[in-house]
């Protein structure tokens, strides 16, 4: 039997008493399906190692409470630091230009998405754009080019159109 095979079968046949057991350690079944995820990632990445233990859920087992634990005590620790400090300051919502700007970028092709996001918002140069996103100069030029383009259709007033065809 292979390495994923073996894998596969103890995942499949553990699962579900990992993830019962975790949550009944949090009381939080995200929590709990967060650190059981994690556990198993460990487990995959070792599994030449623990796959060849008496007990390998025992491990996972393990690994999985004290990542529960770890999570439960940094929470802990941060309001801890709430109580100390106090809150943080809030956060302005964004403004309607902000939104409008967000709503517009969501209707563009994902590569003026991407460029436009990188250039502007990153202040990336296009040569960077360009490593970043695997794409010639050129590319990135034109997609910047044609997203600026389309988010000027996009975010046009409407009353300025029509005053300026009077």
């Amino acid at each position: 039997m292979s390495d994923v095979d073996g894998f596969d079968e103890f995942y499949r046949g553990s699962r579900q008493r990992l993830l019962g057991f975790v949550y009944a350690l949090t009381g939080d079944l995200g929590e709990a399906q967060d650190a059981v995820q994690e556990a198993y990632v460990r487990a995959w990445q070792r599994w030449s190692t623990v796959g060849r233990y008496d007990d390998p859920e025992a491990w996972v087992r393990v690994v999985a409470s004290r990542i529960a634990v770890s999570r439960w005590r940094s929470l802990r620790s941060r309001a801890r630091a709430y109580l100390r400090h106090g809150a943080t300051e809030t956060v302005p919502a964004p403004n309607t230009d902000t939104v409008e700007v967000v709503a517009a970028l969501r209707r563009l092709p994902e590569e003026q998405r991407t460029a436009l996001a990188l250039y502007y918002l990153l202040g990336m140069p296009v040569a960077e754009v360009a490593r970043e996103t695997n794409a010639p100069v050129g590319t990135v030029k034109a997609r910047l080019s044609r997203g600026r383009t389309a988010l000027a259709g996009l975010l046009a007033v409407p009353e300025l159109e029509e005053a300026a065809d009077a």
